[in-house]
């Protein structure tokens, strides 16, 4: 009898194993295992059979490819858990069951009866077999047993009590079934030298018929109140839905660990592969089990071939030091567990961000003021028996003390010897106990660090000092209060009381590895302070970015190297979940997320009040009182003129073209508009608090503006227009009165605008909205869940994202976010949007240039499909003429548009993905990818497909290099490591052109990036909201701005700069980046308004102002589009103003002197056209403030930078020119 099988690669060791048993000839296929290379043999193996066996793989194309060329006269048998595929069965249905029965009670008799049961049944051979015989659906396993064990009372007779704790190990019945129980031995041999074990399998989902039950059920009925752990070596929890396995393990209340498995690699192959797991993998093993609460994805488990009869197929095994890594950490949260909070030590982190100044942006974190969070996160510690000494009763007081102490990491104004005279030194680590540690470490991590900062303590490397030594000692930094130490992070890519361009190494080399001084510092705070648990406040730090493999780490990774073993929690803001992602996987962190920043009216100010106020006196005057109306146009000119929207406008080329003056007024209300439609934070979130009063209807006011719902509900009753100016006060009228409890206040709040004939359900459903939003609010416990981490509990999982975009399901916040199925995006309303993005772009640049855009070059952030649902993706795909296919929500493929349908030609695209794009989301990339080269091959005219006229063949897709993330254009910018606009092409090149793709990964391609970006006409990026904008990061400068930079430096043209807002979805709108900065400006950073707000916060409010300045800058330095106003104005505001400087003097000189510095520089390299009298002004300011800095630092020892520029561009990054000149040779 000769037999085929295509099926999953789990089901071949036994197929193979029946057939050798049986004596038949078996053909056996593993669907993982085709490639374009042996797909036809496949189907001419499968077609030479008598019968098929196909376990079907959904959404695999070379799967159905397959089924597309079977031989549909053979019999073929379906078979797995899913009943609707078995309809690829053509054999009769009785023959259909009875196959599926031998299949799902498993193991070796089932199967070779099932290989005789097709003989004799289907194909009319003289077999006898015997019918399914039934195994234990779910039980307890140890490899030390006969068999497996029906009951946990049995199991523990036989097993005894060996230890005081003992840890629960779930795994899948297949695996037991089919005795592929390597990994599962692995974990049960090494946890069990400190702990009892309780291994249980089960069947997943399971069946209510066969009386399988699922994993919910096995954990509840095995696992409550008797483990202390459990480890899932399952890909995902699976009990009968998210949220019913949150709940199971939310009883359980023990930390779950999901230890990963590579499927289809071995170990070497896995060691060798920077990516670490495939899309497909990240997709199932990682990222599914997020929404469960499942933490800590360390790889230890892969696979390897073995063979009968000359056929391979796959076993797995455990990687002995990853099991041992595993291990190691899941005890270290059961010690952290059973000890007393009075005798926890516990290591509170907080990053600064060195580039913007060290000394300005300690507790560094998006929209939390980190410092007070600390301050009272210790307060409730100690309430709860911690033992805190010497506890700061505020933020601004720990900040003092961290000052006062220079408890942070060398930099401008910052030698290593004040630190050491001042005590901001915790310790100093002795080379000689450094290394008995380091040398632990894999020889390959060893030769990095040595290669790059010399042998320890460190080396002066290239003019590059060791970093933070002492007398041939590490300094280890931070201040102590009883069990806890409150630390800085370290510096991580450069060292010594300087910046510039040559002391920032990582600028030379994006995957420099951390200085010894960072990795003692870990050291330190796990072995000799002895830390229980570590604890990062803010988003976000640097440990998770270190370099190493995208996910699925090695022990050579630098994460994995620097969190050791300590049991880590990590504060975050549960609106970003890409960086989240990459902490919670790279970093083995268990997220505690917190609130949202209170987002409200950014309203109008000064100038521009002043301006709405004359538009309005106008538009009421010009019919009756024409006198007044033509003054009033004289002075809304001036006006125009003195908000500096003139220029933005082109008011002097609408005047000279005759535009009446209803028209210039109706554009400049347009722009008024877009401020009153921008919402700003009011100030930060403080961890722990929920938003009262005035607060919390701002709160709920810029939730249910979203998809213009209170706009909705006020037009269903109100009588007439409802304008801009009005919209707010309106809704939150309505808000204050629903949380008051006023049932109708309706009549009160509109009078005589409540229209007669209304829509009565909008009342009830729009404050059943408000009530539930307040709910949500009220049950955020943030500090509790925190404490709860602290003692080694289950932190329940919540979904994440802009609360502001219709997401009211990240309410409550405390929770470990997770993300979303990648395999979503983009979704079919994603979709819409990013259609219309693509026509508004089209239609803008023709507008502009007369012409369609050839090349678009696109910034695509995972922000874009975790806030999004992808609608820049799918902008990317409609301008290239490609729509995707969904099945069941998820995206299986794409359809290439004809041409005539398209109504245009296909726009080429140079992509540049983030680096946590590419490590969450490569199927999203590989998807982009595939359409893009089959579009470029496309047989059309080349005026028709702009792709196929610059290059077939070329990759499209880039990024930074493979464990690695950022621009570094960003880098040379803030350590003035550039002279030429060409330095900062050199620089965006080098870390760049890396590409991406099917089947390619971090692919060096400095030609290919230079070539498309030669023919690029506008680079592009977009926003979603306001809560993070162009001046919230340099990443965005720093990829965009360089992205445009490098455009318009290699191609000698004028390359336009666009910005997308699909804040409202219902109006998605497309402005130029200039026009996108003078927005934020207004809006935010010069707005009177946002600037008290952040003066509430003391010390992180200044460095918060500063970081923004620090960013309009790089935004001028690399695409000179911000206006000389905008720097003017900033001197003005923060530097000249007394109030302002006052400020800063008590709170946070640091700040000014980075703000003066950066206008001053500005100014020197010609990229501010400034004043003259503010020039002067600001230059007789900065000298004060250097006078304010060497007085805090008193008569210290050692060199330092202070106000210095140092301009000394990256020669590293111009070797890419000579490489490129080189190729062509």
């Amino acid at each position: 009898m000769r037999l085929a099988s295509l099926t999953w690669a789990s089901d071949v060791a036994l197929l193979l194993e029946a057939a050798k048993e049986t004596k038949i000839e078996l053909a056996a296929w593993a669907v993982s295992d085709l490639d374009e290379g042996n797909v036809e043999d496949c189907i001419s193996s499968l077609n030479m059979a008598e019968a098929i066996l196909l376990h079907p793989c959904e959404q695999d194309c070379l799967f159905d490819r397959v089924l597309e060329k079977i031989d549909k006269s053979i019999p073929i048998i379906s078979f797995g858990l899913n009943p609707s595929l078995r309809s690829l069965s053509n054999v009769s249905a009785k023959n259909t069951t009875a196959v599926n029965a031998y299949v799902i009670y498993g193991g070796p008799e089932n199967i070779a009866n099932m290989i005789r049961y097709i003989g004799r049944e289907v194909l009319g051979y003289d077999y006898d077999y015997e019918p399914p015989k039934e195994n234990l659906w779910q039980g307890l396993y140890h490899p030390d047993a006969d068999e497996a064990f029906a009951t946990v009372d049995d199991f523990l007779q036989w097993y005894g009590r060996r230890h005081s704790r003992r840890v629960g190990i779930l795994f899948f019945r297949t695996y037991w079934a089919n005795g592929d129980l390597a990994i599962v031995d692995s974990f049960i041999r090494e946890l069990e030298k400190d702990v009892d074990v309780l291994p249980a399998f089960c069947f997943g989902l399971g069946d209510e018929d066969l009386g399988a039950k699922s994993s919910g059920e096995v954990v509840e009925e095995y696992f409550t109140g008797r483990v202390d752990a459990i480890v899932n070596l399952q890909s995902i929890f699976r009990a009968e839905s998210v949220e019913k396995s949150a709940q199971a393990l939310k009883l359980l209340d023990v930390p779950v660990f999901h230890p990963l498995t590579v499927y289809h690699k071995s170990e070497d192959e896995w060691l060798e592969d920077i990516h670490g797991l495939s899309s497909s993998e990240v997709g199932w093993s990682v990222a599914l089990p997020e929404f469960e609460g499942l933490i800590e994805p360390i790889l230890a488990g892969a696979s390897f071939r073995d063979e009968i009869g000359g056929t391979e197929f796959e076993r797995h095994i455990g990687i002995d030091d990853r099991v041992q890594k595993a291990a190691r950490r899941i005890k270290r949260w059961l010690r952290l567990r059973e000890t007393p909070p009075s005798q926890r030590k516990v290591a509170i982190i907080m990053h600064n961000n060195p580039c913007a100044s060290a000394e300005a942006t300690v507790g560094s974190g998006a929209h939390l003021d980190t410092l007070e969070s600390v301050a009272r996160i210790l307060e409730s510690m100690s309430q709860a028996g911690y033992r805190i000494e010497n506890r700061p009763a505020s933020g601004k007081e720990l900040i003092a003390t961290i000052m006062d102490r220079k408890a942070i990491f060398e930099f401008r104004w910052t030698p290593v010897e004040e630190i050491v005279s001042k005590g901001g030194a915790l310790a100093m680590m002795d080379t000689k106990d450094y290394e008995s540690w380091f040398n632990t470490l894999p020889e390959a991590a060893r030769q990095k660090v040595c290669s790059a900062w010399g042998m320890p303590p460190g080396e002066e490397r290239d003019g590059v000092p060791p970093s933070m030594v002492y007398n041939g000692k590490m300094v280890i930094t931070g201040v102590q209060f009883g069990n806890v130490v409150v630390c800085v992070q370290p510096k991580r890519g450069c060292a010594g009381a300087r910046c510039d361009g040559q002391v920032c190494r990582i600028l030379h080399d994006p995957e420099v590895p951390p200085p010894h001084q960072y990795l003692a510092t870990y050291h330190w705070i796990e072995e000799v302070f002895g830390a229980d648990v570590m604890v990062h406040v803010g988003t976000h730090g640097n440990m998770e970015f270190l370099p190493g493999k995208s996910v699925g780490l090695s022990g050579s990774c630098f994460p994995d190297i620097a969190v050791g073993d300590i049991p880590y929690l990590y504060i975050y803001n549960s609106d970003n979940p890409p960086e989240g992602t990459i902490a919670k996987r790279r970093s083995y962190s268990v997220i505690v997320d917190h609130m949202q920043t209170v987002m409200t009216g950014s309203g109008i100010y000064g100038d521009l009040k002043e301006l709405e106020d004359n538009i309005a006196a106008y538009n009421q005057s010009k019919v009756s009182e024409k006198g007044r109306a033509h003054a009033l146009e004289h002075v809304i000119l001036d006006l125009l003129e003195k908000t500096n929207m003139a220029e933005e406008l082109k008011l002097e080329a609408l005047i000279q073209a005759g535009t009446p003056f209803e028209k210039i007024l109706e554009i400049a209300h347009e722009k008024i508009s877009e401020i009153y439609n921008t919402r700003i934070p009011d100030g930060m979130h403080i961890f722990g608090e929920v938003p009262h009063g005035e607060k919390r209807v701002d709160l709920i006011n810029s939730i249910l503006r979203f998809d213009s719902e209170t706009a909705k509900f006020l037009s269903a009753l109100v009588d007439g227009p409802i304008s801009d100016q009005e919209l707010d006060p309106l809704a939150k009228e309505f808000i204050r009165a629903y949380i008051a409890g006023e049932s109708e206040p309706e009549a009160r709040i509109l009078g005589t605008r409540l229209r007669r004939l209304r829509e009565e359900k909008a009342p009830s459903t729009f404050k059943e909205k408000v009530l539930d939003l307040c709910s949500r609010i009220d049950a955020s416990d943030e500090m509790k869940s925190l404490l709860h981490g602290f003692d080694g509990g289950f932190i329940l999982p919540g979904p994440s994202g802009l609360i502001t975009r219709g997401k009211p399901d990240v309410l409550p916040t405390g929770r470990n976010f997770y993300s979303l199925d990648p395999a979503s995006v983009p979704t079919k309303a994603a979709w819409r949007v990013g259609r219309k993005l693509a026509h508004l772009l089209i239609k803008k640049y023709e507008e502009e240039h007369g012409r369609l855009p050839e090349n678009v070059a696109m910034y695509w952030m995972a922000s874009d499909i975790m806030w999004a649902d992808g609608e820049q993706l799918a902008q990317m795909l409609f301008l290239i003429g490609v729509e995707p296919v969904w099945r069941g929500g998820r995206v299986t493929g794409y359809r290439v548009m004809r041409l005539e349908e398209l109504g245009r030609p296909r726009i080429d695209l140079t992509v540049r993905a983030s680096g946590i794009t590419r490590d969450c989301f490569y199927g999203s990339i590989e998807l982009l990818d595939q359409a893009i080269r089959e579009v470029a091959a496309l047989d059309e005219p080349l005026e028709m497909n702009f792709l196929r006229k610059h290059s077939a063949d070329i990759p499209r897709i880039f990024a930074s290099r493979p464990g690695t993330y950022g621009n570094g254009v960003n880098l040379a910018v803030y350590a003035s490591a550039w002279k030429e606009d060409k330095d900062l092409t050199d620089v965006f090149i080098q870390w760049n052109s890396y590409a991406y793709g099917k089947g390619i990964f971090g692919q060096e391609s400095h030609q290919a990036l230079v070539q498309q970006l030669k023919s690029v006409d506008l680079t592009f990026n977009k926003t979603v909201t306001d809560e993070y904008d162009l001046l919230g990061c340099c990443c965005y400068f720093g990829t965009h701005g360089g992205l445009t930079n490098a455009a318009r430096e290699l191609s000698g043209r004028e390359v336009s700069s666009y910005y997308g807002d699909t804040r409202d979805q219902e109006s998605a709108d497309i402005r130029t980046l200039a026009d996108e900065v003078r927005r934020i400006v207004r809006t935010k950073l010069l707005n009177p308004k946002w600037i008290e707000g952040m003066k509430r916060h003391g010390y992180k409010g200044a460095s918060d102002i500063s970081k923004r300045v620090g960013r309009v800058y790089g935004w001028e330095s690399t695409t000179r589009e911000v206006d000389d106003w905008i720097f003017d104005d900033i001197a003005k505001t923060f530097v000249l103003d007394e109030e302002m400087r006052r400020f800063f003097e008590e709170n946070n000189p640091w700040a000014m002197e980075e703000i003066g510095r950066r206008l001053l520089e500005a100014s020197q390299r010609g990229l501010w056209k400034a004043d003259q009298e503010v020039l002067d002004a600001l230059k007789s300011s900065y000298l004060e403030i250097e006078g304010w800095m060497e007085e805090r630092m008193g008569d210290v020892e050692g060199e330092f930078q202070g106000g210095a520029i140092d301009v000394m561009p990256s020669e590293h990054a111009r070797a890419w020119r000579e490489k490129m000149l080189k190729a062509k040779d």
